[in-house]
């Protein structure tokens, strides 16, 4: 069973390496520079915290931080901007958990969106599985890299 917790400013260096280490191996496979939350700074991840609608929640077991999630808060609708758990801890079930627990935060929300790459079939299999639907939007990136975007 796993919980979230509340992050706050100074969770800012730990966030930010446990999304490097969380989207390695997708930064590796695609190659991608530009979009990957992977190669991104450490001011981004400070100046997105400082964003007023901006929530990150540490994805905990126990007392061990396993990951994080930023959810993007404008009342009825909430976008879930990133989702990322440690490598040794995934396929476990515990971003379902973790969606699931994010979702019952935001009651007034009636609308939720995320996007995902379409390549990545267990990324897409998951967002489906908790009820998410493709919109028909889609962004190409580069050759064999296009993002699909979801609702629900």
């Amino acid at each position: 069973m796993i919980r979230l917790k509340k992050a706050i400013l100074s969770d800012c260096s730990e966030i930010y390496d446990l999304q490097v280490k969380s989207f390695r191996a997708l930064l590796e496979k695609y190659q991608d520079y530009d979009f990957n939350p992977g190669a991104e700074t450490i001011e981004k991840t400070i100046n997105r915290f400082n964003e007023s609608f901006t929530d990150y929640y540490f994805i905990c077991i126990d007392t061990k931080n396993i990951g994080a999630l930023r959810i993007c808060n404008f009342d009825d609708l909430c976008k879930l901007k990133q989702i990322f758990i440690l490598p040794e801890y995934q396929g476990n079930g515990y971003a379902q958990e973790a969606i699931i627990i994010s979702e019952s935060l935001y009651p007034n929300a009636t609308r939720w969106e995320l996007d995902t790459i379409k390549q990545e079939d267990k990324l897409c299999y998951l967002y489906e599985k908790m009820g998410y639907k493709k919109t028909g939007k889609e962004q190409k990136i580069k050759d064999g890299m296009d993002i699909v975007f979801y609702s629900k």
